[in-house]
């Protein structure tokens, strides 16, 4: 069972920007698709962007194009999501896991034994 660390907790204002990474405590992610998800107050997790397990195809939630990066390090034991021109409708807590795969358009589903981690706050207020 796959189990996802997510790190980076921080606090901006508007503008600001801040780096998640996400990590397994005993295996490299290099031949995984991780995907990041975020859930505001009040509201339901919704996916942010993931990256293919096998040539790195990355796909954005419309309201992040542009401002986040999704990536792996050097080593394929971690994924980075780089958040630039942070809004506060980005503030939540964020998450990543394994997803089955990523094709063109969309994030595959994740397996139905998944485990979520804790995730990490991320709060964008002036």
């Amino acid at each position: 069972q796959l189990q996802l660390v997510e790190s980076g907790v921080g606090s901006v204002q508007p503008g600001g920007s801040l780096r998640l990474s996400c990590a397994a405590s005993s295996v490299s992610l290099s031949d995984y698709a991780i995907a990041w998800y975020r859930q505001a107050p009040g509201k339901e997790r919704e996916e942010v962007s993931c990256i293919g397990g096998y040539d790195d195809n990355a796909i954005y939630l419309e309201s992040v194009k542009d401002r986040f990066t999704i990536s792996r390090d050097r080593g394929g034991s971690t994924v980075t999501l780089q958040m630039n021109g942070l809004k506060a409708e980005d503030t939540g807590v964020y998450y990543c896991q394994r997803v089955y795969y990523v094709d063109d358009t969309h994030c595959g589903p994740i397996p139905a034994t998944a485990i979520w981690g804790q995730g990490t706050l991320v709060t964008v207020s002036s």
